[in-house]
């Protein structure tokens, strides 16, 4: 509210000597030049207030590295067995991991978790099964080789359905500090397990390895418009799998992959979720692939994801970074299947890259490099934040698409299509995880329809 002031007040002018003076006798010519300096003010300060960020602001640039295989420490997988043979842990199965085991006596043992081979992105992927002659409950401390306790526990009797395990039996030690990347996580942790006969599953993520993967996506292919094939090996020769949903006569088509790195669950679970919704029974999917092809490699590591790997491939390499030289068997996979299909008239028109952070962000190509062509990625992240407005997700564009090294920039610089690295949150609860797959899809297929 303005208040009262004498009847005369006196401004310098900034455009006449200082002793000139104008001198204004209307109260009300006062207050409307009090009421539009305040505003003035206003403005500049909000202006010049930093801007409030939010939410996890997303990784740094990725260093040029070879990928020119290096040596891999293969684990030892069998069964560990103690107190006179009547207490067992085990990591023979895919995706376990375990790299040693000692009993501290009282029901309590310290489980060593190391990497396939280093340096490495701290993401210390576990997965392991303990079982007893007779109940009890046991402590596990767990240990990490130079890395700290990224991924909460989830606990499983069957291996297929999994919950995290009850907060009162988990102990966070040496806690972090701040609120995402591998210095806000725990040093160690300890947590307490009932068991029995039955083997109880102790792993960092679900457990999706490679004949869970190609089971999925045989079921998917008993739909007559879906069929998979193999594209390539592994540098262990396990199957590249790839799914086509296609109509013979459609030219256009998109581009999906998934699981690069090993621990990456939630990024595959929300692609999952994406793929069943374009090859659902609704209206709009079926006009979808009345005019455009999907073709997905859901498991784009199946060594290092079988092999309970932190991040690389059985080559020792991030494939993520192997964009440029293809030293690599399962990016070399890829990359010859676009090339035969664009030599057979197909057009890419969209590209996408699940993976897994420590939230859930979006890192497209910036507008200043794509210019109009990369109008459909951003308007399909503004078109899923206007329906899950929940959940805040960051966007951290990039300017950086030479070397190409990391997919999203092959895609685009090499094929021409507009594409992005699409990052769900370690921690994101499952059930948004397959909604932001569904809305994600049936926003982009109202895009590509327009």
């Amino acid at each position: 509210m303005l208040i009262d002031l004498p009847l005369s007040i006196f401004l310098i002018s900034s455009n006449q000597t200082p002793d000139i003076f104008y001198h204004f006798e209307n109260k009300s010519i006062m207050k409307k030049i009090i009421y539009t300096t305040l505003l003035v003010l206003a403005f500049v300060s909000c202006k010049n207030q930093k801007t409030v960020t939010k939410g996890y602001q997303g990784q740094g640039k990725s260093a040029v590295v070879s990928t020119l295989s290096k040596p891999v420490q293969k684990q030892w997988k069998g069964i560990w067995s103690f107190d006179e043979e009547t207490t067992f842990f085990s990591n023979d199965f895919e995706s376990g991991r375990l790299n040693g085991i000692t009993s501290d006596g009282n029901d309590h043992y310290t489980a060593l978790i190391t990497a396939e081979n280093t340096p490495v992105n701290v993401s210390p992927w576990y997965a392991f099964k303990v079982w007893s002659k007779l109940p009890k409950t046991i402590t596990i401390k767990m240990t990490y080789q130079d890395s700290r306790s990224r991924y909460y526990p989830k606990i499983s009797k069957d291996g297929i359905n999994f919950t995290p395990l009850d907060s009162l039996n988990f102990t966070a030690i040496n806690k972090g500090t701040g609120t995402f990347g591998i210095k806000a996580a725990p040093e160690y942790v300890e947590i307490k397990v009932n068991i029995g006969q039955e083997p109880t599953f102790i792993t960092a993520q679900e457990l999706y390895g490679s004949t869970r993967v190609k089971s999925w996506i045989d079921s998917l292919s008993t739909k007559p418009f879906v069929t998979n094939y193999e594209i390539g090996r592994s540098r262990e020769n396990r199957a590249m799998n790839l799914m086509e949903v296609s109509k013979e006569s459609n030219k256009k088509a998109i581009m999906v992959i998934s699981r690069q790195h090993p621990p990456e669950v939630t990024g595959f679970l929300a692609m999952k979720s994406f793929i069943e919704t374009l090859t659902g029974d609704t209206p709009k999917a079926q006009t979808f692939r009345n005019n455009f092809n999907v073709y997905v490699v859901p498991l784009m590591n199946p060594d290092g994801v079988d092999n309970g790997n932190w991040r690389h491939n059985m080559g020792g390499i991030d494939l993520n970074r192997d964009w440029q030289d293809f030293n690599q068997p399962e990016t070399q996979s890829v990359r010859d299947f676009l090339v035969k299909k664009e030599l057979e008239g197909h057009t890419f028109v969209f590209g996408a890259d699940f993976h897994s952070t420590w939230d859930d962000i979006y890192y497209p190509i910036d507008s200043t490099i794509i210019g109009s062509k990369g109008d459909i990625v951003f308007n399909w992240i503004d078109n899923i934040t206007k329906r899950l407005p929940q959940k805040h997700t960051n966007i951290k564009p990039s300017t950086d698409i030479k070397p190409t090294m990391v997919s999203r920039n092959y895609f685009y610089v090499n094929h021409g299509m507009p594409a992005i690295v699409f990052e769900l949150g370690d921690n994101t609860p499952r059930d948004f995880l397959k909604q932001k797959g569904k809305v994600a899809a049936e926003e982009l297929m109202d895009l590509l329809l327009e």
